[in-house]
């Protein structure tokens, strides 16, 4: 079994890399690194011999000629995102994220012995719908979706990402749709909630406040060995074929004053919270209907919030809030 993951060197993708060949199934990774990194989480991956990484442009119609026709998986997860990306470069995110789906689903097509396509697309696909309607909380696979303001630069991710649910349905593959909600843990960058907090409350000077956004808007939150599981679980599953799945864990859902308490508890850092204005543009809820998935693989989020949070500060303590100037952040 050879499995393929698009934008494998990222953060949901390289995961789950880990997580497959562990379980001793032959990974290949696709990626032109433009976000993904080498560092030695990759590296030890591709020390596992399990492992092997073919570094290319996914827009390049010649992308993924080299690679044979006998793969049983693939992982799409290779896309521009991320709010300022998307906020900067919207016509890109929309035209490049369907052209590297195309790719994707060109190179499916022509595997012999392909059991499941696994698209990667976005809790954002609410968003219209929470904000011209009254979204139901959690929010299952089955809401109508509709569509924000297409004037706004944000549109662009999440209608990328509708369009890609569009492609993948009607590309005749055997596919599994994933709506991934607010996963978080090591190796996942900065631009990111979690993250964030961390980094302030570590470096906050004694007697500062720690600034918070969005204080009262509200979350779920999903630990990436939680998220992969599910992934993976859904991919391997015949039950899942021809589903779409929210990615994620139902509850607690939280104020983000909350998360940020418990970000200053894990730190230790005895500071007041300062909330600031709400983000532009962020939904004020977002909290997924998970019943299906755990229905159909048996299976809900087992790490805590609280566990979660902790994995993460020790993971970017040491590679990357105590890295010197200048020394390599892996």
């Amino acid at each position: 079994m050879t499995v393929l993951i698009t934008g494998g060197a990222g953060f949901i993708g390289g995961h789950l890399c880990r997580l497959l060949a562990g379980r001793g199934q032959a990974v290949h990774l696709a990626d032109n690194f433009a976000r993904g990194a080498k560092d030695d989480f990759l590296r030890d991956l591709l020390a596992t011999g399990r492992v092997e990484l073919f570094e290319c442009d996914l827009l390049a119609e010649d992308a993924l000629e080299s690679l044979g026709d006998g793969y049983t998986h693939v992982y799409h997860f290779a896309a521009i995102l991320g709010v300022q990306n998307v906020l900067e470069r919207p016509f890109a995110t929309l035209s490049t994220n369907v052209k590297l789906l195309e790719r994707a689903i060109a190179f499916g097509r022509r595997q012999s012995k392909l059991d499941r396509f696994v698209f990667a697309s976005t809790s954002e696909v609410y968003a219209g719908s929470l904000e011209h309607f009254k979204l139901p909380i959690p929010t299952p696979e089955t809401v109508p979706l509709a569509l924000p303001a297409l004037d706004h630069p944000r549109t662009s991710y999440m209608l990328s990402k509708l369009y890609g649910e569009a492609m993948v349905r009607q590309s005749g593959l055997p596919f599994t749709i994933v709506r991934p909600h607010n996963v978080y843990g090591p190796r996942m960058g900065m631009s990111h909630v979690i993250p964030q907090l961390l980094e302030k409350a570590h470096h906050l000077e004694a007697g500062r406040m720690l600034e918070v956004f969005s204080v009262d808007h509200r979350r779920t939150f999903c630990y990436i060995d939680d998220a992969i599981e599910m992934v993976a679980r859904a991919a391997a599953e015949p039950a899942c074929e021809g589903e779409v799945l929210n990615i994620g864990n139902q509850q607690p859902e939280i104020p983000i004053e909350k998360l940020a308490q418990i970000v200053l508890d894990t730190v230790g850092c005895d500071a007041a919270i300062d909330p600031q204005p709400a983000t532009p543009g962020s939904p004020t809820r977002r909290c997924p209907d998970v019943s299906r998935l755990a229905e159909l693989t048996n299976f809900r989020g087992q790490v805590s919030l609280a566990d979660g949070v902790a994995q993460t500060y020790d993971w970017y303590r040491s590679r990357v809030f105590d890295t010197a100037p200048g020394e390599e952040a892996n």
